[in-house]
């Protein structure tokens, strides 16, 4: 079972980037997949998740800006980030909950997940 988290890099303000998470050993379609960042000097928050059911929830400070998504025929799962800011600069982690299947709603809070990709630096910065 293993999360495999790319797509970072460097980015002026206002312009794009999509992450990805790719599962392998287990049918991430199922499950509730996360993505969550940690900013220079600060803790780590939650951004955005998918649920097994398909429904998405963001943080306030994303919304309207970022879009989570999967491909279940590449068992990926996707951060889409728009109108990036400089605020937005951290390292980006995506994370699974494989003790649901097919839940309804997810939450972006890390205690619920427990599988774990390592982090892709975003630098938002002119």
């Amino acid at each position: 079972v293993q999360l495999q988290a790319s797509g970072g890099g460097l980015v002026q303000p206002g312009g794009s980037l999509r992450l990805s998470c790719a599962a392998s050993g287990f049918a991430s379609v199922y499950y509730s997949i996360a993505w969550f960042r940690q900013p220079p000097g600060k803790e780590r928050e939650g951004v955005a998740c998918i649920s097994g059911l398909g429904n998405d929830f963001y943080r306030d400070s994303v919304e309207g800006r970022f879009t989570i998504s999967r491909d279940n025929d590449k068992n990926t799962a996707y951060l889409q980030m728009d109108n990036l800011k400089p605020k937005d600069t951290a390292v980006y982690y995506c994370a699974a909950d494989l003790g649901t299947v097919g839940a309804p709603y997810c939450a972006i809070v890390s205690q619920a997940y427990g599988t774990w990709g390592q982090g892709t630096l975003v630098t938002v910065s002119s």
